[in-house]
């Protein structure tokens, strides 16, 4: 089955606390099950969007790296 990617986010270019503050403003108003694709440059992101997740009780469904390009796939709770 294929993801529907509800909203897509490009925070390329930004550094920490940045990517985590704008994909938390950017899922408020999705619905529950909603996916966000985050696309992140900053390697901080992989931590601190593990750890985010946790701590929010998002699901973090898809983590990948191409090269210097970060990929995230959350689902919101």
């Amino acid at each position: 089955m294929a993801m529907v990617i509800a909203k897509h986010l490009d925070l390329t270019g930004l550094t920490r606390p940045a990517p985590v503050t704008r994909t938390a403003e950017a899922l408020a108003p999705l619905r529950a099950g909603d996916l966000l694709e985050i696309i992140a440059t900053d390697q901080s992101a992989v931590p601190d969007f593990c750890a985010w997740a946790e701590a929010t009780g998002q699901d973090l469904i898809e983590t990948s790296q191409l090269g210097r390009i970060f990929r995230f796939v959350i689902r919101k709770h």
